[in-house]
């Protein structure tokens, strides 16, 4: 006979799995999946990309993590390590650290009502032309 301790974690288990997959099953019901606008990337563009970091760490670094992507990636788009230390490091951090943001968890919560996502997450699952729709449906401009 299996331990109740076992019983409770599949059933824990089976339930977030459900929660998780719901609101996939019911966009897939529906047929209805919003129009995305196409994310202009032009990865050779190194002064767009360089400018987007800049903007990433000066904007959402506050709020959202990018825990998978350290900030000695940033010289994959032409920043040498003195660039990245001196423009966009700015907490104690160093350069084979993670991008994390010193927004801690509690307060989050409490200001907001819940953690930020982490956006190397949210790109990679949902993709750039989600962020990009995303982000220019974010603001009403009149």
């Amino acid at each position: 006979m299996k331990s109740f301790r076992t019983l409770m974690h599949r059933a824990a288990a089976t339930a977030l799995t459900a929660l998780a997959l719901a609101p996939a099953a019911v966009l897939a019901s529906s047929g209805a999946e919003p129009p995305l606008d196409r994310a202009p990337i032009n990865l050779q563009d190194q002064a767009s990309l360089q400018r987007g970091a800049r903007n990433f760490v000066n904007y959402c670094l506050n709020c959202h993590n990018a825990a998978f992507m350290r900030y000695s990636a940033l010289t994959k788009i032409g920043l040498t390590e003195a660039q990245i230390k001196e423009n966009l490091i700015l907490t104690e951090s160093k350069i084979s650290d993670a991008m994390i943001s010193a927004l801690e968890p509690s307060d989050a919560k409490e200001w907001f009502g819940g953690v930020p996502p982490d956006l190397t997450l949210v790109t990679r699952v949902r993709g750039s032309d989600w962020v990009y729709t995303f982000l220019r449906s974010f603001h009403h401009s009149d």
